[in-house]
């Protein structure tokens, strides 16, 4: 077992990507932006058979003292939408294996209130997440969204509702007859670079105009995904995306691309000037068309509930988190991940939580007005 906190020595080792959000560009880049962000510190375990000295996985994560708390958790802070070990040849496959493991893990992790391990797919390319087979793993509030296009892209497209066909097929039509348009995938790194200026600004103008919560306008948020598109564009790892008039674009999507997988990160709009030929569904079938071309087959919409998904017909891929108290601080923090999950299983009740917690908020806010 060893414990490292010097990602420089660490990263480039690392093979074997379960996700495109472990390939070693990613890692690479989370940790080279993000490591020196107050209250985190990063944590590389790596295990190995005790007797061969066989790898048996890699686990990126950060010890993050930013809140009232000392929390190992992975190196994410919503940046990671699939979170997972590496595997080695050594990974145990069965629950007596993986919970041996992760006891030797486990007395070799450094002192911390709480273990969250969040989203993580419970099978890998090469097997079962061993995370995923250990006592007190529960459903995670999040899931993935997957659609596999199969070798025959007409086919996939005939296979969508026949209305989400015909408003595809007019939104090109009106885009089309703009002067100057056109759909692309950018290869030239300064361009690369310049729409993903814009997408920044699109983005935030659109999540501002809603109230929603906006933090990747922050200073090492935005160094994260101009090193991603600078270090991943030309190996083909990063994909950036952009129905352009002109200079203008009018839309964009960040993606990242493994073999036949591709999975977007980022998207935005120029907004209500061109709502009449929906851009951000228009950039999405044309990035799939043209990938497709190129071999992908498997198109991972990430996480998020959004209607514009399921239009695409995507599979959702379920996930799992792993959150356990190391110490008395953490019991609420593992307490109230086991009662997320628990409502998960029960729609209904769910609801209902949320209905009386929305109405206690609202009455607290009354009163204090």
């Amino acid at each position: 077992m060893a414990i490292a906190s010097d990602w420089t020595e660490c990263v480039p080792g690392w093979t074997g990507a379960p996700t495109p959000f472990q390939d070693p560009v990613w890692i690479e880049t989370w940790y080279e932006s993000l490591h020196a962000r107050a209250g985190l510190t990063p944590l590389l375990v790596t295990a190995r058979d005790r007797a061969t000295g066989a790898l048996a996985l890699h686990l990126p994560l950060v010890i993050d003292e930013t809140g009232t708390r000392r929390i190992i958790a992975f190196a994410d802070l919503g940046l990671t939408d699939y979170n997972a070990p590496l595997l080695g040849p050594a990974a145990p496959r069965d629950h007596a294996g993986a919970l041996e493991l992760w006891r030797a893990i486990r007395s070799a992790l450094p002192r911390a209130d709480l273990l969250s391990l969040r989203k993580m797919p419970t099978t890998l390319a090469d097997g079962p997440n061993p995370l995923s087979l250990l006592r007190g793993v529960c459903p995670c509030p999040l899931n993935g969204n997957e659609v596999r296009t199969g070798a025959d892209w007409e086919a996939y497209h005939r296979s969508l509702a026949k209305t989400v066909r015909k408003e595809l097929e007019r939104s090109w039509r009106v885009f089309s007859r703009e002067p100057e348009t056109g759909f692309r995938i950018v290869t030239d790194q300064d361009e690369a670079q310049r729409v993903l200026e814009v997408m920044a600004r699109q983005q935030e103008a659109r999540m501002r105009s809603i109230g929603a919560d906006y933090r990747l306008d922050e200073a090492e948020f935005d160094a994260f995904y101009r090193r991603l598109v600078g270090r991943g564009l030309g190996r083909g790892y990063a994909v950036v995306s952009a129905l352009m008039a002109g200079d203008e674009v009018v839309a964009a999507l960040l993606g990242i691309r493994d073999a036949d997988t591709y999975v977007m990160i980022r998207i935005s709009n120029a907004g209500e000037g061109w709502s009449n030929c929906s851009p951000g569904r228009l950039v999405i079938d044309k990035t799939m068309e043209a990938l497709h071309r190129e071999g992908c087959r498997s198109f991972d919409f990430s996480i998020g509930d959004y209607d514009y998904k399921r239009r695409f017909g995507v599979e959702p891929l379920p996930l799992v988190d792993l959150v356990a108290p190391l110490g008395w601080r953490g019991l609420t923090g593992a307490a109230r991940a086991r009662m997320v999950a628990t409502l998960r299983r029960y729609p209904a009740l769910d609801r209902r939580v949320r209905d009386i917690a929305c109405r206690g908020i609202l009455l607290w806010r009354k009163r204090r007005s």
